[in-house]
């Protein structure tokens, strides 16, 4: 049972609406959108105003509270859910102002509960281009991705959020204001904090407020998709786009088990026979995307790809509307989805995809692959119930195989979900001892309690 004076000292900083107590509130915020089993936190606090954020956590900090930051609630590697039933989750989604918008010099202020997709439109609207682009931008926040150093669908031509972030002012456990980066191109004052910052996952402050760096927007764009008799033929066309030198904005892969889940849930036309689906587009100068596309259009040819352009920007939209569909689809086949994302350098997806077949048989498990084929970032995705411990029990040796398979050929755990507690336990496979506990002595440094979402990356022991 928490203090009750403790609790009138956070009414009194945020209001008492913004001090969540009751059962009802606090097991909405158990969970995040992975299959764990939830943790209903023994307080829910949701500031309205960034500069009530250090002393929230100085209080909570001084009270031994475990401390964890939620945005939407979107995370994909357990990464937001409560450490334990003593613990706090300090919500930012009331946090959620677009500070300026420069057209000058191309940056845009915001804080960190603003919506990604409403963050991409007012950029839009200003006639500049903010290009991360994660599956979950209509619902996730700027926060969330900078904490998770999101990727998405156009990370193969643009980068992932990292790549955008120019500043960043966030509160340490002290509740003092640490400030880092700058609104300039360059900036090399003091540590690279902001680097740090990015893909931290909460573990070392909370951010309030993000410098992100916008772009002018693509002139002309083409879109496409490519319907291939097997899933090695669309490896082999990822793989001879690139080594043919273009690098399309977007080249997302869909298998037949995705595209079908997909038909079943809204019947958008995709070809039910078919082995895997890529979606492409290139953009740029006009000429120039006439030429890439014709690039594109050969290496398809001649690894076997029936070609389909879009011609205006409905049949764009649906292109786009199919790749968008896939989690959703999956999703609602079985209670749970276990959504991983594997990923290796490109010249490897021909071995990836056989590894993926070669296991979901294994194991017999019901598994549909889509994602960023690109970047090589691939989401092997298991329809489960883990209520049924046999399942469950094959499905974590699967994704532990997957694992050992996609490092074996020079890849890595994670390619945008982040580590959280879901890939925690293979780190040491990927990097080495002497990098975990590097890590954990900075961590030790900035969170000498151990409160600050302690047991997600590499903890603090």
């Amino acid at each position: 049972m928490l203090n009750a004076s403790l609790i009138k000292e956070f009414e009194n900083l945020i209001g008492r609406e913004n001090v969540l107590t009751s059962e009802a509130d606090r097991q909405n915020y158990a969970y995040d959108a992975t299959p764990y089993v939830p943790c209903v936190p023994a307080l829910v606090l949701r500031p309205t105003q960034t500069g009530t954020l250090g002393k929230l956590l100085k209080l909570c900090y001084e009270n031994d509270m475990p401390i964890s930051v939620r945005g939407s609630g979107t995370n994909l590697s357990g990464g937001v859910v409560p450490e334990n039933g003593n613990g706090v989750v300090i919500l930012t989604n009331a946090l959620n102002r677009i500070l300026e918008i420069n057209t000058e010099d191309c940056y845009a202020v915001a804080e960190p509960g603003v919506v990604t997709a409403q963050f991409a439109n007012a950029v839009a609207k200003a006639g500049l281009f903010y290009p991360p682009d994660p599956g979950s931008m209509s619902v996730s926040t700027l926060g969330g991705n900078v904490a998770e150093n999101a990727g998405g669908l156009r990370g193969l031509k643009y980068g992932v959020t990292k790549d955008y972030v120019m500043g960043i002012e966030f509160y340490d456990t002290d509740g003092e204001l640490v400030k880092t980066g700058s609104r300039t191109v360059k900036c090399a004052t003091g540590y690279n904090l902001a680097g740090l910052m990015a893909g931290s996952e909460g573990t070392v402050g909370i951010m309030s407020k993000l410098i992100m760096k916008i772009v002018p927007p693509p002139k002309a764009s083409q879109a496409m998709k490519a319907i291939f008799r097997s899933t090695q033929a669309a490896a082999e066309a990822v793989a001879g786009i690139i080594a043919a030198h273009v690098v399309p904005c977007t080249m997302e892969y869909l298998d037949n088990v995705t595209l079908n889940k997909i038909e079943d849930f809204k019947g958008i036309g995709l070809p039910r026979d078919a082995a895997a689906l890529l979606l492409i587009e290139v953009d740029g100068h006009p000429e120039q995307v006439k030429e890439e596309t014709a690039a594109v259009c050969a290496v398809l040819e001649r690894c076997g790809g029936e070609i389909q352009l879009a011609t205006n920007a409905a049949e764009k939209n649906k292109v786009w509307e199919a790749r968008r569909l896939a989690l959703s689809a999956l999703s609602r086949v079985k209670p749970n989805c276990v959504l991983e994302d594997a990923t290796v350098p490109r010249s490897k997806l021909p071995a990836i995809f056989k590894a993926f077949d070669d296991i979901a048989a294994k194991y017999r498990l019901n598994m549909g692959v889509f994602g960023h084929a690109g970047d090589g970032n691939m989401h092997p995705t298991f329809m489960c119930d883990m209520r049924d411990k046999d399942e469950w029990d094959r499905v974590e040796k699967a994704v532990e195989e997957i694992f050992d398979h996609a490092l074996a050929l020079g890849g890595t755990l994670t390619g945008e979900h982040g580590t959280g507690i879901t890939k925690s336990r293979w780190l040491s496979k990927e990097t080495s001892e002497g990098t975990l506990a590097f890590c954990r002595k900075i961590r030790r440094a900035v969170d000498p309690k151990g409160l600050m979402n302690s047991s997600k990356i590499v903890g603090v022991k």
